[in-house]
């Protein structure tokens, strides 16, 4: 899991409960960057290249062919990874508007405050008119004369789900026809390609990695803030940018996205990791649960019930099949082991899985009611944990690329407690 949960997890960091990296799409923090040194004294993981200028093209091609069908003159996105996804730049939002109108037919417009255009520029992948706006200037205005100039002040534009109110209301208010996008954005991006798919494969590698580095050196007394920093700095030592490492100390892995009360590893607790890194943007996300020391029959038995419910998972994900009934399938198993029902506790609180790629939390969701049929190309976590309130939690997540025979582990997951990370070869 992973990241929906980072306002909450902000408290917690102030609390030392926990250490992460908030996912950036800052021009400081871009992948456009050089990416973090690598060790010379680590095994090399192989980086793929990035995505490259003919796939963005492709991504906007089937956008622009999409909205013809949905009637759609054109397409806004603003600045975060949509943005990434179909133009390449690397920005943040504040106040001052960056986006980009993807019209039905031709090059898109990408509109950018007039100090912040070089910037821009760096890393934008494709062919694009670049219009800037001063401060005392409305982007809006900018954005609605363009449409004007090209006979589509009418409209109507989608707007992709996760724009700002006042982008759409500044449009609204000139008279643009706003609405949905009609789900154009999510068509395209569900469906990861190879280069996409070897990007995540490299992240989750050196997350893997990185987890074998760090278990052995897990010892007594430490803060979650001490195992993240190892974490951290064995992924990036590979040359990823760390995301997140949520670490959760006994009885705080009883809760999902952890507590805010100080915790340090002692003998016979849970340590519960869950962990990601990018490379060029795409993400991987992983969580391990190991004991410190000896564990309990219980702590045993738990751990081998969630095994088995990420397998039930992964078996009932085939092609074509409603993505809700893999949620289903782990709940009912659960159910019969005593857990539940449903989202009760104790037992599992969230949804099986999350889609993921550019963002930690994207569809398609393994979640009881959704209808999507998980389709070649889709990519999601397999995360079915057990929480027992006031006592300790177990999660084990790996992700898992549908391929047309069915589906593949990013990482495959540990056979048992003793080896929670697993063998080291």
């Amino acid at each position: 899991m992973h990241s929906g949960r980072r306002a909450f997890l902000g408290m917690a960091v102030a609390a030392g409960a926990v250490a992460f990296r908030p996912p950036a799409l800052f021009a400081q923090n871009s992948d456009s960057a050089p990416p973090p040194p690598r060790d010379a004294g680590v095994p090399d993981i192989a980086l793929p290249p990035p995505i490259q200028t003919a796939e963005y093209l492709q991504r906007i091609a089937k956008a622009q062919q999409l909205m013809r069908a949905a009637g759609l003159k054109g397409l806004l996105i603003e600045a975060g990874s949509s943005l990434v996804y179909f133009t390449g730049i690397q920005w943040w939002r504040s106040e001052r508007l960056t986006a980009a109108l993807i019209p039905a037919e031709g090059e898109p417009l990408i509109v950018t405050p007039q100090f912040e255009e070089p910037s821009i520029r760096e890393s934008l992948k494709i062919p694009a008119q670049v219009r800037v706006w001063n401060e005392h200037e409305s982007p809006s205005a900018l954005l609605a004369d363009w449409l004007k100039s090209r006979g589509n002040a009418a409209g109507p534009v989608g707007v992709e789900e996760t724009v700002r109110f006042f982008v759409f209301d500044g449009l609204r208010a000139l008279g643009v026809e706003t609405r949905g996008d009609a789900g154009v954005v999510r068509a395209c991006r569900i469906i990861k390609s190879p280069a996409e798919i070897a990007l995540m494969q490299a992240a989750s590698d050196i997350t893997i990695a990185a987890y074998r580095d760090t278990g052995p050196q897990i010892a007594r007394g430490m803060t979650p803030a001490d195992i993240g920093q190892i974490m951290s700095a064995a992924m990036a030592k590979r040359g990823a940018t760390p995301e997140f490492t949520l670490i959760l100390l006994g009885e705080a892995s009883a809760y999902p996205h952890g507590s805010g009360k100080p915790q340090e590893v002692r003998a016979g607790e849970i340590v519960l990791m869950d962990c990601g890194c990018r490379v060029e943007g795409y993400q991987a996300d992983v969580s391990r649960t190991m004991v410190f020391g000896e564990p309990t029959k219980r702590q045993r038995t738990v751990w081998d019930l969630v095994r088995r419910g990420q397998q039930i998972a992964f078996d009932t994900a085939q092609v074509g099949t409603p993505a809700g009934a893999v949620d289903d399938a782990v709940r009912a198993a659960y159910e019969k082991a005593g857990y539940g029902p449903g989202y009760e506790l104790p037992g599992t609180s969230h949804r099986t899985g999350h889609g993921i790629g550019l963002d930690g939390h994207e569809p398609v969701n393994l979640v009881h009611g959704e209808t999507t049929r998980l389709a070649p190309g889709m990519c999601f976590s397999d995360e079915p944990g057990i929480y027992i309130p006031g006592s300790f939690g177990v999660r084990l997540e790996d992700c898992v690329q549908m391929t047309p025979s069915g589906p593949k582990w990013f990482s495959v997951p540990p056979s048992s407690l003793d080896e929670p990370f697993g063998r080291v070869a």
